[in-house]
């Protein structure tokens, strides 16, 4: 049985370097569609309020640029129907950001055909704006005599449009890697009236009725894709899939222990379900965001029972330096990540010396809904920065403000930061210090926060429910 493996990089890096030809069973891939629409990873406030904090976690406008262009003429160089395929795009679409999210699909597609076993299934996720693209680009990499569906997915939920007829599903295409492949069918409930006639009619092979219920065919009418916000599994992800759905792909193209994978997972609904189910599983994330999002929804949803590697986080002080070096942005994820932080909204021009929060509750869950407010600085610091943490938690009415640097505070840092005196938690009778300095590397030296303890009042994220295996199992522990 091979390790569960949690990835942050970019996935291309990542499948060429560390996956080995065929030795995945499964692939589920929902990777951003072009649809010239920015991505916000939006999570509701614990804290009750109709206010919602923000992060932008990815782009979903691929544009043609020099990166591009490089890797379009990569794909094309390799030769083959795949080549011939992207030619004829460009000369299709001509040199825009279509065919940059075409090329960036090739690249990885063809990977994902490498590592797949010969018995293995590969499901694509898509809506109508680059289906047709997509169509033709997988039966180029998979062959058109591999394509087995085009699973239609359609749904209720969302607005409509006036001048249009309500566009109401995504497009799901399933290709097997050869022509001998793993495949369960999947049942749904019967209607009543065709339980009825099965009850009524003469016996029959018409009427014969399978005691798993109604084959599932290629049109999927009984899953919503908007979660409802009351709903257990919702994590506050707007592009969060229901576990139901994840769920009926992986029943269908894999086997327990075999190995599942996600090279965009996400929030993680993949691996959850692939955990549950008892598959091994790899995911795969270019953001630190959702490397600790997926870590937290593990943790509530199995407790100790889930185990994996996370690999591509920082694990010492230069891997962190490095990190910040080449992007600031996933270095502050990731820092917040190391203490359970949710990250706020970045937009140039309007930094409010805000850059994570962990909400709290240490008086009982009536009681007041606290915050700690974070500042992460990997630059040089300084004592007006302990004045400006000071200034932000008097704003905010925070209990706790913690600035976290990269570098060692000086004693002037220090002594401000005492000043500033104590917050008494009652629920714990016990004193903080209001404002606290951590260094990365105490941090991955193991302290963390004073505060009263994390896993007891953390109101942060919401917590994934605990996982049921099919045997009614509870998989998690008390925690």
């Amino acid at each position: 049985m091979v390790d569960n493996l949690l990835y942050y990089g970019d996935n291309l890096d990542i499948l060429r370097h560390y996956i080995k030809d065929e030795t995945v069973d499964l692939i589920y891939l929902d990777p951003p569609f072009n649809s010239k629409a920015t991505y916000n990873v939006l999570f509701g406030e614990q804290n009750g309020s109709r206010s919602a904090a923000q992060i932008k976690a990815f782009e979903d406008t691929w544009r043609w640029d020099q990166e591009a262009a490089t890797a379009y003429q990569e794909v094309v160089e390799r030769g083959g129907l795949v080549s011939r395929t992207m030619q004829a795009f460009r000369q299709l679409l001509g040199d825009n950001d279509m065919l940059a999210y075409l090329t960036m699909m090739a690249q990885r597609l063809v990977e994902l055909r490498r590592v797949l076993k010969p018995i293995g299934s590969i499901y694509l996720h898509c809506d109508p704006t680059a289906s047709h693209y997509l169509k033709i680009l997988m039966d180029s990499i998979l062959g058109a005599k591999n394509f087995r569906n085009e699973i239609v997915w359609c749904y209720t939920s969302g607005g409509v449009p006036k001048r249009d007829f309500a566009r109401k599903h995504d497009i799901i295409f399933r290709y097997s890697k050869t022509d001998k492949f793993e495949f369960n069918p999947q049942y749904r409930p019967y209607s009543p009236g065709t339980l009825q006639r099965g009850l009524t009619k003469v016996k029959g092979p018409k009427y014969k009725l399978r005691k798993e219920g109604a084959v599932m065919q290629d049109w999927w009418v009984d899953l919503q894709k908007v979660l409802s916000p009351t709903a257990k599994e919702t994590l506050g992800y707007p592009t969060q899939k229901p576990e139901a759905l994840l769920e009926r792909i992986i029943k269908a193209g894999s086997n327990e222990g075999d190995t599942i994978l996600d090279p965009f997972c996400g929030c993680g609904t993949t691996i959850a379900v692939a955990q549950r189910l008892k598959r091994c599983w790899i995911g795969i994330d270019i953001t630190h965001l959702a490397i600790t999002l997926i870590k937290h929804r593990l943790r509530d949803a199995f407790g100790d029972k889930a185990t994996y590697k996370v690999i591509g986080e920082p694990v010492s002080l230069p891997d962190a330096k490095t990190l910040a070096n080449q992007d600031p942005y996933q270095f502050q994820w990731w820092t917040l990540g190391l203490v359970g932080a949710r990250p706020v909204e970045q937009k140039k021009g309007s930094d409010k010396g805000i850059d994570g929060r962990i909400w709290f509750h240490d008086e009982g869950e009536r009681g007041k809904t606290k915050q700690v407010i974070l500042s992460v600085k990997a630059g040089h610091t300084n004592v007006a920065h302990i004045r400006d943490l000071r200034g932000v938690v008097e704003r905010e009415k925070a209990e706790i403000g913690v600035l976290i640097s990269m570098q060692n505070p000086t004693q002037p840092m220090r002594s401000e930061a005492a000043g500033a005196g104590f917050y008494y938690s009652p629920g714990w009778n016990k004193k903080y210090p209001k404002l606290q300095i951590l260094t990365v590397a105490e941090f991955l030296a193991g302290k963390g926060i004073e505060m009263p303890p994390l896993r007891q009042v953390n109101k942060t994220f919401k917590k994934a429910p605990r996982a049921m295996t099919q045997e009614g199992e509870n998989t998690n522990l008390d925690l």
